[in-house]
């Protein structure tokens, strides 16, 4: 069995005049990423390896969930591989981790999160918002043999806001 959570990084401001890859998180951004991490519910013990898009925003985002669910000592793999947006990168990364990862966290971006939660999972998503998380289950011994899983749990900022 395999396990991914998958979280979108939070919103980022477009205050600064800089390239994309380099947008920070703006307030609310910071608010609603401390907000659905503290949320979350998982065993700090079980995540195997940690994934982010190398991005300031994305990494902003990590360090934020990172420190909330007490998974500092996991240490995390930044990578650029993972500013993707269409998905092919985000699936290749996934499929190519060792197989003694068995719960693998990854922070990454739209549309490939949605898209890997909809091809992936078993619910369909319209969009993970930002600060989104999308869990999901595999029945398989090998990432590459990833294929449909089920999706276990979705928590965006919005479920936990009372407007």
């Amino acid at each position: 069995m395999k396990r991914i959570i998958l979280i979108r990084h939070a919103k980022s401001s477009w205050e600064f005049n800089v390239i994309d890859h380099e947008r920070p998180l703006n307030q609310r951004g910071i608010n609603d990423a401390n907000l659905v991490s503290k949320h979350l519910k998982i065993d700090s013990g079980s995540v195997d390896l940690i994934l982010s898009s190398d991005s300031v925003r994305t990494t902003q985002t990590s360090k934020i969930f990172i420190s909330n669910l007490n998974l500092i000592e996991k240490g995390v793999k930044y990578m650029y591989e993972l500013y993707d947006f269409d998905g092919r990168d985000l699936v290749r990364t996934i499929k190519s981790c060792e197989n003694s990862v068995n719960t693998l966290m990854v922070f990454g971006h739209n549309h490939a999160v949605t898209d890997f939660a909809n091809t992936f999972g078993n619910q369909m998503i319209d969009n993970v918002s930002t600060s989104g998380v999308v869990i999901m289950e595999f029945n398989i011994n090998d990432w590459k043999d990833l294929n449909k899983g089920k999706t276990v749990l979705t928590l965006f900022p919005r479920d936990l806001k009372n407007d």
